[in-house]
C-alpha cells in the first residue's frame, strides 16, 4: 500500500514539473488589417507597454534603428504595389523600422522580415524605402505602443504609430483609380478572345447548350484571325460536329491541323488527324 501511495506521488509530482505555466505576453501580439481602396493592408507587431519609463530619448535612444514594437520585427504587407512619399513600391511584405529623433522621425521599408527585432547585420540593399516625417505631440500619454490606419480615403491612408505621447503620420497611397478604370475598360470592351474560348469549351465539356457554345468558340476564332490558334480551331471543330455542322468541322479541323504542324505540336497534329478520320475527310 506504502508503496502505491509512493508511486502516485512521484506520478503527481512529475507531472507538475513537466506542466507548463501559461502566462501573458509582456508585450501582445496584435495583427490588424485594413482595406484603402481595393488595396488590402496588413499590420503584425508587438505592443509594449510605458509601465512608468521614459520611452523616446529613454528606453529608446533618439538617432537609433527601432524595431517599432518588441519581439520580432513589425511586419506590414500590401497586396497590390503602393506610393509612398512620390515613390512607387511593389507589393509584398515589408519590415518596419523607424529612427526617433526630437524633431523628425525616419521610417524605413526593409524586404528583409526574417529578424528578431533589428538585424544583426543592417543591409542598406535592402532599404525599399526611407521617408522622414514630422511627429505630432499629444496632450496625453498613450500606455501601450499602438499602430492604428487613419484618415482612409478611396486612394489613400494614414499609418499612425503611436507612443508615450508621440504620434507618427506615415501616409501612402494605392491604385484604386487606376485599378477601377482598367476594370471598367475591360467590362466595357466587352469578353476577350479568351472568355468567349474557356466559355464555349466550358459549354461543351459539360453538354450545356451547344450552340450557344458555338457561338462564343465562332467570335472567339474571328477575335484571333489575325494570329490563329490551333487549339481553338481545335475546339470550334468539335463544337461544331457536335451542333451537326461536319463541313464546318472538318474546314476548322484542318486549318488547326495546318497551324498544329507548323507549331510542331504532335498531340494536336494527331489529335487532328483522327477527328479528320473519324468525319470521312481523311
Amino acid at each position: 500500500m506504502k508503496k502505491t501511495i509512493l508511486i502516485l506521488f512521484v506520478t503527481l509530482l512529475t507531472s507538475s514539473i513537466n506542466a507548463q505555466i501559461e502566462t501573458p505576453a509582456p508585450s501582445p501580439f496584435q495583427k490588424i488589417e485594413q482595406k484603402v481602396g481595393l488595396t488590402s493592408v496588413i499590420v503584425e507587431y508587438s505592443r509594449p507597454s510605458m509601465k512608468g519609463r521614459k520611452i523616446f530619448g529613454g528606453i529608446e535612444a533618439y538617432g537609433k534603428v527601432w524595431r517599432t514594437g518588441a519581439n520580432e520585427n513589425t511586419k506590414i504587407t500590401f497586396s497590390t504595389d503602393f506610393m509612398l512619399n512620390g515613390k512607387s513600391l511593389q507589393k509584398g511584405t515589408y519590415a518596419l523600422y523607424t529612427i526617433p529623433n526630437k524633431t523628425t522621425w525616419d521610417v524605413i521599408l526593409y524586404t528583409d522580415t526574417n529578424n528578431w527585432g533589428i538585424p544583426a547585420k543592417w543591409d542598406e540593399n535592402k532599404v525599399a524605402a526611407k521617408i522622414t516625417v514630422t511627429p505630432i505631440n499629444m496632450p496625453m500619454d498613450v500606455e501601450t505602443f499602438t499602430i492604428t490606419f487613419d484618415d482612409l480615403t478611396n486612394n489613400s491612408a494614414v499609418l499612425g504609430i503611436l507612443w508615450e505621447n508621440v504620434y507618427v503620420p506615415l501616409k501612402f497611397e494605392t491604385p484604386t483609380d487606376k485599378m477601377v478604370s482598367k476594370s471598367i475598360e475591360k467590362i466595357m470592351a466587352g469578353p476577350s478572345a479568351n472568355d468567349m474560348y474557356a466559355a464555349a469549351v466550358y459549354y461543351l465539356e459539360a453538354n450545356k447548350d451547344i450552340q450557344i457554345a458555338k457561338t462564343w468558340i465562332d467570335k472567339a476564332v474571328v477575335l484571333t484571325a489575325k494570329q490563329p490558334k490551333f487549339w481553338y480551331l481545335r475546339q470550334q471543330s468539335l463544337i461544331h460536329a457536335k451542333a451537326g455542322n461536319k463541313n464546318t468541322a472538318i474546314e476548322a479541323a484542318k486549318k488547326s491541323l495546318e497551324l498544329a504542324k507548323q507549331a510542331g505540336n504532335s498531340g494536336y497534329v494527331k489529335m487532328n488527324k483522327a477527328s479528320l478520320k473519324e468525319w470521312g475527310a481523311l
